[in-house]
């Protein structure tokens, strides 16, 4: 039987919403600290994803400096009604929601309106559009009485974008003493089916449900809940923590569910919270999420509409996310990846911008596995908290990349000078050439994997307190730098790499006139686990320059960075 591997989005891609216009879906996902905000993904199948841009792409909408790395954005929701695309989400602060915001478009690829703000209590907030036009918002927050949480409801006016009219509370979850959040409204043959998240986001996560009549309730508790969860299965199961569902049908009637998980190795993970695809199916008593296997696979069937699209009508070219396959081939999980070397300089006459300056539209590359060398103007490029456009630009030729020193080091939570992608395959390989001439031992610019600002390690040219440049590994966790080794370097320009697998990172560096590469260390997989470091991202890879709390002159020079999953990992 045709099938595609699950994650259809590997990498930190978590909290994912859903929505279908015609023959094109459209998909959402939360974005924490990071910046541009809210990527915006478009599919003609469910399988093969293409970013078109970033909802909140412009500077200034919403502030995120001072936040911790997941604080944020969170747990979007994108819905179309009468030609304009919404999406509602969370400023979160102090892992509370802070501020909950609505934005528009005409145009999925934008532009988006600057964010409205809605007088909403809580997060995870969600919008349904009734038969009679009516548009109705929905979220979570503490409960009133009872609880510990509840679902609560109010119409939103789609001409002032205000909501209106009183509060009407519609449920407190399946699960005595748990929480209830992220929830979702469907209409099926007069019904009204709320679907809901419950348990948290780790070990117990699981999708529950409700129905009701009307649309403003009572709501009464699905007796099946929970009816997605994986919290029962072993610790062999290869997905976790799955939960947080959004459903969407497609132009033949078939139902399908976006939902998160995470794929553990020896019980920690480091990839972040996925989007998985579910096969759904409808009964009286409401819908019925794999029905054919009761659990999230990493190899499902696949939809009728991918089986009967050729890959290159299908928005994405083959061999990327949800790569499609025959059954009784190999399947480890893991999307395949086109490897390759771009072009890192200008793309078709468009100068190479880094996330948060002018670039603005899709590029023709842009995929939701970007691999290889890619122009830093790329959809998958993100800053930290802003954008950091006056201290990371492209060269003057275009060739390559200028990183500024900043004050700010990356255990800062301002704005600090870095640029990074995703990870999005446990067995990889990040390398780039840089060129740095450190005045100061307090002065550094490299390669980074950050998991969180008090939890990454670091890779970088610096000098030591005699003005020799060398290339030092340092370590941070709970707010402790720790060098852990360092080699001398000849020249002020090399190539830094990481090497990741099961087992570990390991850090090499080369001269350009040395043949090999020196090996400084590898730091155990499970370092830059969330399980460790806390909170609720995976690891970033980046590029970074910082005078750690100076201001400085000096400039580092990236002329290019590759990203390239092992060939085991993308094979069949």
């Amino acid at each position: 039987m045709p099938a595609f591997r699950n994650p259809v989005l590997p990498g930190c891609y978590p909290d994912a919403s859903i929505c279908r216009v015609g023959e094109d879906f459209y998909l959402v996902t939360s974005s924490f600290a990071y910046f541009p905000g809210l990527p915006l993904f478009h599919s003609r199948d469910l399988v093969r994803w293409r970013q078109l841009t970033h909802v909140l792409d412009r500077p200034g909408l919403l502030p995120l400096e001072g936040l911790d790395v997941s604080d944020g954005i969170w747990a979007p929701t994108i819905r179309h009604h009468d030609g304009t695309f919404y999406v509602v989400s969370t400023l979160a602060v102090n892992r509370q929601g802070s501020l909950t915001f609505v934005v528009t478009a005409s145009d999925p690829a934008g532009p988006w309106s600057d964010p409205v703000p809605l007088e909403a209590e809580g997060i995870d907030p969600s919008l349904f559009f009734d038969d009679d036009g009516r548009c109705w918002l929905t979220a979570c927050r503490d409960a009133v009485q009872g609880g510990p949480g509840e679902l609560w409801m109010r119409e939103l006016d789609l001409d002032r974008l205000k909501l209106v009219g009183p509060t009407h509370v519609l449920w407190q979850g399946a699960v005595r003493g748990a929480w209830v959040e992220a929830p979702h409204l469907y209409k099926r043959n007069g019904v009204y089916h709320l679907i809901a998240a419950e348990g948290g986001t780790e070990s117990n996560h699981s999708v529950t449900a409700a129905r009701s009549d009307t649309v403003t309730g009572p709501y009464v508790t699905d007796p099946r809940s929970p009816l997605l969860t994986h919290r029962h299965r072993g610790p062999d199961e290869p997905i976790h923590n799955v939960g947080h569902a959004d459903l969407v049908d497609t132009p033949v009637g078939e139902w399908w569910a976006v939902t998160l998980g995470v794929r553990p190795i020896a019980g920690t993970h480091t990839l972040g919270r996925e989007a998985f695809l579910v096969p759904v199916t409808w009964t009286a008593r409401g819908p019925v999420f794999a029905p054919e296997s009761g659990a999230v696979r990493l190899s499902e069937r696949l939809p009728s509409i991918a089986s009967a699209r050729p890959d290159a009508e299908a928005g994405q070219s083959a061999g990327e996310p949800g790569q499609a396959h025959d059954e009784s081939g190999p399947s480890d999980g893991e999307a395949a990846v086109l490897a390759g070397r771009a072009h890192f300089g200008p793309s078709d006459g468009d100068a190479a911008v880094p996330a948060g300056l002018a670039h603005s539209g899709p590029s023709d590359g842009d995929t939701a596995v970007p691999a290889g060398r890619a122009h830093f103007g790329g959809l998958e490029w993100n800053s930290l908290r802003g954008p950091a456009g006056d201290r990371v630009r492209p060269t003057a030729d275009g060739t390559g990349l200028d990183l500024d020193l900043a004050p700010e080091p990356l255990s800062s939570t301002g704005v600090p000078a870095f640029l990074g992608r995703r990870q999005q395959h446990v067995r990889f390989g990040a390398r780039t050439r840089i060129g740095f001439a450190a005045a100061r031992p307090s002065e550094e610019a490299g390669l980074a994997v950050f998991q969180h600002q008090d939890h990454h390690a670091t890779l970088a040219l610096t000098v030591d307190g005699d003005g020799q440049a060398q290339a030092v590994l340092t370590v941070r966790e709970a707010g402790t730098s720790t060098r852990r080794a360092s080699v001398p370097v000849s020249t002020g320009e090399v190539l830094l790499a990481v090497d990741g697998d099961e087992a570990g990172y390991t850090f090499r560096v080369r001269d350009l006139t040395a043949a090999q590469w020196i090996s400084l260390a590898t730091i155990e997989r499970s370092f830059f686990s969330t399980e460790r470091a806390g909170g609720f991202v995976g690891v970033y890879l980046g590029l970074y320059a910082t005078g750690n709390g100076h201001a400085g002159a000096g400039r580092a020079r990236v002329h290019w960075f590759e990203y390239q999953p092992d060939s085991a990992e993308t094979a069949g």
